[in-house]
């Protein structure tokens, strides 16, 4: 979770002096200066799947696409996405790709559509911090003309993630307990106007909140004061992403794998299916249709040995079938788990494989995703 920078060149999010003074224990990453821990990776999984976990992902990229209306944004966001972004009812939200011309994937991200008739024609955006730069370059190149694209810096994001986080919500405003998975609403929290999304990383119930950065401390610091809160880092925000069959982007996805590869034919809509004209349509609707030399499978480990990403995968009888792209022990699950791509000829649940660690065969399995059933209220 780390990336090798030279820390007097890191950026610092609103809540950089606050992680210090709780202690945490900060690691470069996407070329911010970031926590990792505080307590330690195990206690901050498990006190999220149990209770509520604060996490700041104020790296993440925000930015407004803003049209004349509704239609006129979301169609010049089609132009670069496989989504029914058009359809999007206000107060939505989808997930959605960021797509090459020869179908490989340049991000993921969330598209969001204000609940406001007040903010017609302005869509959220939130992209990954290690590709918010270029997203922003691309997503400019192909913005017509009457639309623009208005990146947002003054602003952080965080993250509570939970089955308790709406009831600790609850106490500075009844708004966020109305939301249902994939929805948002303005919302006045402790005297910070927030953007606040039913949604999350971590596969359990919980939210992702906007606030504007002169006031994200005084919010943080008073979620905290709630004892089912704790401060939650980089390395847990992992492992319970992995547990949930979710994809990093750089690990899972990038701009050498496709969706339908991937399984992310989700994000394609029926309506774009029809009509393509989206980047890579060509390639992307062959592969819905004939299917994908290789699939994203999940992978349980037979021992208590894990395989991180690069390990190669071979079948029951040596052969190199695909490579891990992300893994670790699941504290949820007690055991190691994976994420890899494999020929589609292994990528049948229960299939019998091998992960190659240090020269090591270590048995394994192909597994149904999620690993751990996800919380979400729909």
């Amino acid at each position: 979770m780390t990336d090798q920078t030279d820390s007097a060149s890191l950026l610092r999010t609103p809540l950089h002096a606050l992680h210090h003074r709780l202690g945490a224990r900060m690691v470069p990453f996407a070329g911010y200066d970031m926590p990792v821990q505080y307590e330690g990776i195990l206690a901050e999984h498990t006190h999220t799947r149990e209770a509520a976990g604060l996490f700041d992902v104020s790296h993440m990229g925000q930015a407004f696409v803003v049209g004349p209306n509704h239609e006129t944004a979301a169609r010049a966001i089609e132009r670069l996405v496989p989504s029914d972004i058009v359809g999007l009812k206000p107060g939505r939200m989808r997930y959605t790709l960021l797509l090459k011309e020869d179908g490989g994937i340049l991000d993921d991200l969330i598209v969001t559509r204000s609940k406001s008739p007040d903010d017609d024609g302005r869509l959220f955006l939130v992209v990954n911090a290690s590709r918010k730069a270029a997203d922003y370059e691309v997503i400019r190149a192909g913005l017509p003309d009457g639309v623009q694209l208005e990146t947002i810096e003054d602003r952080a994001l965080v993250a509570l993630q939970g089955p308790q986080a709406s009831d600790v919500l609850a106490t500075l405003s009844p708004v966020p307990g109305t939301l249902t998975f994939m929805t948002a609403a303005t919302v006045d929290l402790g005297g910070a106007a927030c953007h606040v999304t039913r949604s999350g990383y971590t596969g359990e119930d919980g939210f992702e909140i906007s606030v504007p950065e002169a006031e994200a401390e005084m919010l943080v610091s008073r979620l905290l004061e709630d004892e089912r809160v704790r401060p939650v880092g980089l390395g847990a925000r992992d492992t319970l992403r992995l547990e949930a069959g979710l994809c990093l982007y750089g690990n899972d996805i990038d701009e050498t794998t496709g969706p339908v590869e991937a399984d992310l034919g989700f994000a394609i809509s029926k309506r774009r299916r029809a009509e393509a004209g989206f980047p890579g349509a060509r390639t992307i609707l062959s592969a819905l249709e004939a299917g994908s030399s290789r699939k994203r499978v999940g992978l349980r480990l037979d021992g208590r040995a894990p395989a991180r990403a690069g390990a190669e995968i071979h079948d029951a009888d040596g052969n190199p079938v695909g490579r891990v792209t992300s893994g670790g022990f699941a504290p949820t699950v007690g055991a190691p788990i994976a994420m890899g791509y494999v020929s589609a000829g292994r990528a049948d649940v229960d299939t019998p494989l091998n992960c190659i660690v240090r020269g090591k065969a270590l048995p394994a399995h192909v597994s149904a995703m999620p690993f751990v059933p996800h919380g979400y209220v729909r």
